[in-house]
């Protein structure tokens, strides 16, 4: 069953009206018309038909497609954008009163993408325009690639093609060019453009149950920018193969939609359908560029990545293809104050080859190449102990239950045991491989780190890598460290973590187990006690302490975030897993000593 879509709105009927509002109070250079309810038009600032010497340019359509077509309004670009309510083509009358409002001596152009809606009221609007005395050419839009050649007279979709297309009547209106001039560059620069989207999701329409026409693992190809069905409907494919599929479908002979053959200069946009994150579009970009430089033999000449021609929260994206020509482009570069207009930027031909990751300038122990790192041939007793002790936190860490994903859940930390886990994991694989100096504990600690900070990443792995490179530092010139010399080792570790984090005790971090632990420690040092049985005594204190965060609003990490009824009976994954390795480590060395 649908379920209810869920927006940021007033009222579904307000939507428009309240984006074109929001939009104007945003950038002092628009304005909308004030007139009846479904009069939703956006013009420049300041403009007079009376003064205006320039051919006026006029987009529009539907809403749901933001920024399309009032956030291309500017200089340089529409001077008037023309919305009818959500999918809707906009009346007649809205249409009208944006052609009375900005068009001067020198004319009009419509911009109109290719909907039947679309072409009847703007195409009446323009007949009732040329019967009050005003000069309108009416340039169609069908960029889409996604279906066949025509067949019959409704002919290809209107996409974010569109978008190009205003950019190049815009240019040559500012230009000072003619009626007939504008109209003749619009219409060409429609006739060198191709676009073909996909979809993962449906859009959802303000009040209006969420479609789960899709389910979890299909995707539309083909897709139309209104919620219809697309051309096929296949499995979730990877990115690159999908983006492979869309460009080899644009530039098909066999359809021959766009005049783009090999050894052609082209632009591409990579446009978001209003769901998609920038990661994703980039992912696209990135296997675009390098197949039509590299496959289809093409010079890119600009780049255009960002949502650009939306449908509402489509989780998708579209490629539009041009042919670029020296006009073409002296257009699409050329000065705009249009606010939603992206910035293009030039493919870097053939890809730069990555930057080799400099060396330091002093080199260091830790380094894999170094002599210092290697397994010695035969590990000492304690050498033996301390491989027992890390490895056996390291399994605790890698084997830590499920429950720590509800623990995460709640506390908005949802990847922590993932990070924690690879970290562990990796420190396994590292002593095996690259073999920790084991005789020696703290370049081994020191190894730890080194390892730490190249896997885990985020704050957790900061922390630990500042953990194990503290101790290092403490022990530095101790290999086989005593009791005492180990308690100072940790009690540095909790002062560099706690300097650099700000956290305390009782703040819900990994220092509600560790400092327990460490007082502890020291404690049943200083009474003598055997130090195995002070290093068990300080384990149980570590999970009493992680135990406690139960009790205590978070003052740290992203659980300070959380409200405190969340937060009730659950501990912090991050004083949890520092228990649980402690009390493994101490454990494994108990082991060793039993009787």
């Amino acid at each position: 069953m649908a379920s209810q879509g869920k927006k940021l709105i007033n009222h579904p009927s307000g939507v428009v009206t309240e984006y074109i509002e929001g939009l104007v109070e945003a950038y002092p250079g628009l304005q909308f018309l004030d007139g009846f309810p479904q009069i939703k038009v956006v013009l420049q600032a300041n403009i007079s038909p009376s003064t205006f010497d320039k051919v006026a340019v006029i987009s529009g359509g539907g809403a749901g497609h933001e920024p399309a077509h009032a956030g291309y309004v500017g200089p340089g670009m529409l001077t008037a954008a023309v919305s009818g309510d959500v999918f809707a083509s906009p009346p007649v009358d809205s249409i009208l009163a944006a052609i009375r409002a900005v068009t001067g001596p020198k004319g009009c152009v419509l911009i109109v993408t290719n909907y039947t809606g679309d072409r009847l009221n703007f195409g009446l609007a323009v007949e009732q325009a040329k019967s009050e005395g005003y000069s309108i050419e009416m340039v169609i839009v069908g960029d889409d690639c996604a279906l066949p050649p025509r067949r019959g007279i409704v002919g290809r979709r209107g996409l974010a093609g569109t978008v190009l297309v205003n950019k190049v009547a815009g240019a040559t209106a500012a230009a000072g060019l003619s009626l007939t001039e504008v109209a003749a560059a619009a219409k060409h620069a429609a006739k060198l453009v191709g676009t073909m989207g996909v979809a993962l999701s449906v859009c959802t329409l303000p009040g209006q149950p969420t479609s789960d026409r899709l389910g979890t693992e299909k995707m539309e190809l083909g897709l139309g920018i209104h919620g219809e069905p697309g051309a096929a409907v296949v499995d979730i494919q990877p990115v690159d193969l999908v983006v492979s599929c869309v460009l080899n479908q644009i530039l098909s002979a066999e359809t021959g939609y766009v005049p783009i053959t090999r050894g052609s200069n082209v632009v591409l946009m990579i446009n978001g359908l209003g769901g998609t994150p920038l990661m994703e579009l980039m992912i696209a970009a990135r296997k675009a560029i390098r197949e039509l430089q590299g496959i289809h033999g093409f010079v890119v000449d600009r780049v255009y990545t960002g949502s650009f021609m939306t449908s509402l929260d489509m989780a998708g994206f579209s490629i539009t293809l041009m042919k670029s020509e020296p006009a073409i482009l002296e257009c699409l570069d050329s000065p705009t104050k249009a606010p939603c207009w992206p910035v293009g930027t030039e493919a870097s031909i053939g890809g730069r080859p990555p930057v080799k990751v400099p060396l330091p300038l002093i080199p260091s122990s830790s380094s894999r190449n170094s002599e210092i790192v290697s397994r010695p041939q035969e590990l000492t007793k304690f050498g033996c102990i301390l491989e027992a002790a890390i490895e056996a936190a390291a399994k605790e860490i890698v084997n830590m239950k499920d429950c720590s994903k509800e623990w995460e859940t709640k506390l908005g930390d949802g990847d922590y045991s993932t990070t924690m886990k690879r970290g562990a994991a990796a420190i396994i694989e590292d002593m095996k491989l690259w073999n920790y100096p084991l005789n020696d504990t703290a370049e081994t600690l020191n190894e730890m780190s080194t390892t730490i900070r190249r896997v885990m990443g985020g704050t957790s792995g900061i922390l630990y890598a500042i953990l194990c490179k503290a101790a290092y530092t403490s022990l530095k010139g101790h290999s086989q460290p005593t009791a005492r010399e180990w308690a100072n080792a940790l009690a540095a570790s909790i002062d560099a973590v706690s300097k650099y984090s700000g956290a305390r005790a009782g703040d819900c971090t990994m220092l509600d187990a560790l400092i327990p632990a460490s007082n502890t420690l020291n404690e049943r040092l200083d009474a003598g006690d055997n130090p195995v049985t002070a290093f068990v005594a300080s384990a149980e204190a570590a999970m009493i302490g992680a135990e406690s965060t139960k009790f205590l609003q978070a003052q740290a990490g992203r659980s300070a975030f959380t409200s405190p009824d969340l937060l009730v009976s659950v501990p912090d994954p991050g004083a949890m897993a520092a228990a649980l390795w402690y009390r493994a480590a101490a454990f494994s060395v108990a082991s060793k000593f039993k009787p």
